[in-house]
């Protein structure tokens, strides 16, 4: 079923409600008083509450007088005004509140009337909870039309939505709809899309909070050389910093695959798996290690047990932080939700803020890339269009180059036929027979920041490669014969490869709707 966004705002049924809006008696109240307002004087009211009981509708009114006294009551009316609708009132009765026609039709700024496809992208999903519905007037012969006003959850909680939609929507019910335009949207089950919404809020957060893994390696290198520094810090330090591969490990399978483990992505489920022996070289339970390790000497905190913390790693960050440094919710361009590779983003430091502030700082905001990192393989894992399964692996490995640290942003989709999935001979099958796809994202010097493209499926491959400098698109358009060549002779049937100067097209793109173009379509 779709709903369209209502652009004109709430509209009144036909018969008594639009008769007692000339008069401008509209509010009635629900416990009469008597000199609430003097005679002649006008109040603001701004509607704190709505709800729907049978055709009628319960407000909570702040009343804001002309001396600023302010007091809350409690009235009905047979017109849905949106919570957060500012009007002038008088009282033309114990009963009563009045309001003119004008102020009614005013009121309905309150209620969205058109979606910005920049803050909400096609494809993306909306949650909210019904507050009113009511049939609109319709000629006979006419197909019958429901409005109602729906309260946004989530990141746009606060938003009222006037929706049209041809069956009456359940007021109190939850409901989930997949933006199609600024005026319309498509309602989906909400069974299986909770978790959905829940992880694109919480990648939102992170994403807000998030900062580059080099300002916190940058700031781990200078204080190893800090001779004041506690022992036990700088030995977590020196272990942390060898623990990161080098381009060398990385061109080793198993150490390639040593390292995905290790990248921090993987720390919950092995926390879950009972794993605490494979914990110690993961990349992000050091850092979790190391704030714990690092907080008693920030001002104000308790003396910190280690026994305690290294029972509790999974529940120690990020919250620890926050709270200790309550600095976090800094303002930054917040990227779309799913979108790779993340942006860089250095945090500088604050004036007045002291140093173990700062790297406490930098390490939270490291961890916060982590989990965005880890919520963003989440979004992307499930059903395609086509029925296929997609399952979805997200990190980011930072590659030890001499004295500096290239964060390497990782990409790996596989995606499964429900043949596949459904084979008894499924774990003993050639893994690719399946469908893979790979995203890298780098910035190696001198070749400066490179993206990396590929996919294959039943031995072909296709990539494509993207350089901002174009001296480096020159370079590996002139390599790409030899790519060709070693490719081939590693039984590969090789479709396409190709460099282009500038970086992949970016867009809005919903999970699971990022589509390659199929070589064998």
């Amino acid at each position: 079923m779709t709903g369209e966004i209502n652009n004109l705002g709430p509209q009144a049924p036909a018969g008594p409600s639009m008769r007692s809006s000339a008069t401008g008696e509209l509010l009635r109240l629900l416990q009469p008083q008597q000199a609430l307002l003097a005679p002649g004087e006008t109040a603001k009211a701004e509607v704190l509450a709505l709800r729907q009981v049978g055709q009628d509708f319960q407000l909570l009114l702040k009343l804001t007088q002309e001396n600023g006294k302010q007091i809350n009551v409690q009235a009905s009316s047979n017109l849905a005004l949106p919570q957060g609708s500012l009007l002038a009132v008088s009282q033309s009765s114990a009963s009563n509140l009045s309001i003119s026609l004008q102020q009614v039709l005013a009121s309905s700024v309150a209620s969205l009337t058109r979606l910005d496809t920049r803050e909400t992208p096609v494809g993306s999903l909306l949650q909210g909870k019904v507050v009113t519905s009511q049939m609109l007037p319709q000629a006979a012969g006419q197909v019958a039309q429901y409005r109602s006003l729906v309260s946004l959850l989530g990141p746009q909680a606060g938003t009222t939505l006037t929706l049209d939609s041809p069956r009456p929507l359940a007021v109190g019910s939850l409901l989930s709809a997949r933006v199609l335009g600024d005026q319309s949207l498509q309602f989906v089950p909400l069974s299986g899309r909770q978790d959905q919404l829940a992880i694109t809020q919480q990648l939102g957060t992170q994403q807000s909070r998030q900062a580059s893994l080099q300002g916190l390696l940058s700031a781990l290198q200078q204080l190893r050389q800090d001779s004041n520094q506690n022992g036990e810090v700088r030995n977590s330090v020196d272990k942390l910093l060898a623990s990161l591969p080098d381009a060398r490990q990385l061109s080793d399978p198993k150490g390639l695959a040593q390292a995905l483990n290790n990248s921090g992505a993987f720390l919950e489920a092995k926390l879950l798996g009972g794993l605490g022996q494979q914990l110690a070289p993961d990349f992000k339970a050091q850092v979790v290690r190391l704030v714990a390790q690092l907080l008693p000497g920030l001002p104000g905190t308790s003396t910190f047990n280690p026994a305690a913390a290294a029972s509790t790693l999974a529940q120690v960050m990020p919250g620890m932080v926050r709270n200790a440094l309550g600095m976090l919710g800094q303002v930054s361009p917040r990227p779309h939700p799913g979108s790779f590779p993340l942006p860089s983003r250095l945090l500088k430091s604050q004036d007045g803020e002291a140093d173990l502030e700062h790297l406490l700082r930098l390490a939270a905001a490291a961890i916060s890339r982590l989990q965005s990192h880890q919520l963003a393989s989440l979004e992307q894992t499930g059903t395609t269009p086509e029925g296929n399964l997609q399952t979805t692996w997200q990190l980011e490995i930072p590659l030890r180059s001499g004295q500096d640290f290239i964060p390497l942003q990782f990409k790996l989709q596989r995606e499964e036929t429900p043949e596949q999935q459904n084979d008894p001979q499924r774990e003993q099958r050639d893994p690719l027979e399946m469908r893979w796809r790979i995203e890298l994202s780098f910035d190696l010097q001198p070749l400066g920041p490179l993206q990396v493209q590929a996919q294959i499926s039943q031995g072909s491959l296709s990539s494509q490669l993207w350089a901002e400098l174009p001296r480096t698109a020159q370079l590996i358009d002139s390599q790409l014969g030899n790519l060709r060549e070693r490719l081939l002779a590693r039984g590969l049937n090789v479709t396409e490869l190709c460099c282009h100067h500038g970086t992949p097209p970016q867009g809005p793109r919903t999970r699971l709707e990022q589509r390659w173009v199929d070589e064998t379509a």
